[in-house]
């Protein structure tokens, strides 16, 4: 139980791998939001022998953290993904889930309880784990096909600034200006940053491509997601390599 977060309540989900793993097998952090319009609702999924889903901790919409599995099993929260060379991040990651009714119930801004807890467990897991900023990543970003949680709307500049996970130097009136100016002919060159970055580009047609630029989007330039590759995404990928 970590030392250093207040008031957290345990609900174990019966949803892990039984088998333990070493401390140095984890090496990645995942966020996630619920997709659910409440917590009880939440809560009955991720508890569910059935859902076959879980995660290591929960936070509701007041912001109190609840440990689901303990940190040493596999809770099963990733899924099918890839980041770099690791696929089925299940096995190196420890999944957080964040209430939130997700993009098909009502997307909304997280609180600040909620993020005041997310900050301080992070915190924690990053020290105890030795857990590099570029390895603190969304559900989307690991599997961009299928996911699109935490979502725009997720505060990844201000965690930056609280050294939880990595965002770009490029300054606001820059990024206004490269907004929205076309970039379809260096589509392949921005994908490669993107691989070289660490995300998965595989994609088979327009409609897969215009995920995986949306994906990028929601984690880097969440004023507008659109699919369409511009200046401001190009030199913002460029910046992170």
């Amino acid at each position: 139980m970590p030392n250093n977060v207040e008031k957290m309540s345990i609900n174990y989900s019966p949803n892990f791998d039984l088998v333990k793993r070493g401390k140095k097998k984890i090496k990645y952090l995942i966020f996630h939001y619920t997709g659910m319009r409440s917590d009880k609702l939440a809560i009955k999924k991720l508890t569910s022998q059935y859902s076959k889903v879980s995660s290591h901790y929960y936070i509701n919409k007041m912001g109190k953290l609840t440990q689901m599995v303990p940190e040493q099993y596999v809770a099963w929260h990733a899924g099918s993904s890839i980041w770099k060379k690791d696929k089925s991040l299940n096995k190196n990651s420890i999944g957080i889930e964040i209430s939130n009714p997700g993009h098909v119930h009502g997307y909304e801004s997280y609180n600040n309880k909620q993020i005041k807890c997310l900050v301080k467990i992070s915190r924690t897991l990053i020290k105890k784990y030795k857990i590099k900023k570029k390895n603190i990543l969304g559900h989307s970003d690991i599997a961009p096909l299928r996911k699109k949680d935490p979502g725009e709307k997720f505060p990844w500049k201000f965690l930056s600034k609280n050294k939880i996970g990595i965002w770009h130097n490029i300054n606001s009136r820059e990024c206004k200006k490269l907004r929205g100016n076309s970039l379809v002919l260096k589509i392949n060159i921005f994908l490669n940053q993107l691989k070289k970055f660490g995300y998965c580009t595989n994609y088979s047609n327009s409609k897969e491509l215009k995920k995986i630029i949306k994906t990028f989007q929601r984690r880097f330039r969440p004023e507008l997601v659109d699919g369409k590759l511009d200046q401001e995404c190009f030199k913002i990928v460029k910046s992170l390599i």
